[in-house]
């Protein structure tokens, strides 16, 4: 099995889980890997969910012999693939839940490209990242739409041409992450910062994170169109009503 899947209440883990190969991608692993935030996606029952590696790695980027037999492919063989690996980042990216990636270890490549595409990233302090296509011949593509507006142009062209492995601090300095952690605090950094989350009201949580992408992709007077338009919808919405009739009665709002 390539991913594992475990929901506990509210929070659910998706644990990338090839081991031999340090949980790198490979065909199987993303059409996994994209079923199972589709599916969290629409699950009511789920508002969180981490994203982590088994063993001792988060994601070395693409296995090798994946990439070795697309050498092989037909044009319209390799456009499929690149389509279904684009697709993959794209469930995560756009997934209507927060999302909080649980780097246990080393990032590399499409590693990299994952932890960008999660809301909120704790990191042990031992991870490395990377994205070094360029000492391969190939170039870090479909990620390049979910970390340039993660670490902005400056540091993603500087560590897209140079292919350097670097550290998890330079990692938090960038914004790849938010959070580095020891070892023995790493799980209960995130946990912490699930319960924190757990506290948003869980349309509001989706449609804040539509809001950014919206804002970022649109012109300005779109962006500003959709912004009036959803601060007028959740005014007058169930979840709006009950957050400030609990702030002001001092109690906590169903959602918490």
């Amino acid at each position: 099995m390539s991913i594992r899947v475990d929901r506990r209440g509210p929070v659910a883990t998706v644990t990338l889980n090839r081991l031999d190969v340090h949980n790198a991608f490979d065909a199987a692993m993303i059409d996994a890997l994209r079923t199972a935030f589709e599916d969290l996606a629409g699950d009511a029952a789920v508002r969180i969910v981490v994203l982590t590696g088994a063993g001792e790695s988060f994601c070395a980027g693409g296995d090798m012999r994946w990439m070795q037999d697309a050498m092989t492919w037909t044009q319209a063989q390799n456009l499929a693939d690149a389509a279904a690996l684009a697709a993959m980042f794209e469930a995560v990216w756009t997934c209507p839940k927060v999302v909080i990636g649980r780097i246990n270890g080393a990032a590399i490549g499409g590693g990299s490209g994952l932890v960008a595409c999660c809301d909120l990233a704790i990191a042990v302090e031992t991870a490395r990242f990377g994205f070094g296509e360029v000492k391969i011949g190939l170039v870090p593509a479909v990620i390049a739409q979910y970390v340039v507006p993660k670490i902005g142009v400056s540091q993603a062209r500087a560590l897209f041409v140079s292919g350097e492995r670097f550290s998890a601090e330079r990692a938090f300095d960038i914004g790849l992450v938010h959070g580095v952690a020891p070892q023995e605090e790493l799980d209960a950094m995130v946990a912490e910062l699930a319960q924190r989350c757990l506290t948003s009201a869980p349309e509001a949580v989706t449609i804040a994170k539509r809001m950014v992408d919206v804002v970022w992709d649109s012109e300005r007077d779109a962006a500003r169109r959709f912004a009036v338009e959803m601060l007028a919808r959740v005014r007058a919405g169930d979840e709006a009503r009950e957050g400030i009739a609990a702030f002001k009665a001092r109690r906590k709002p169903p959602w918490a």
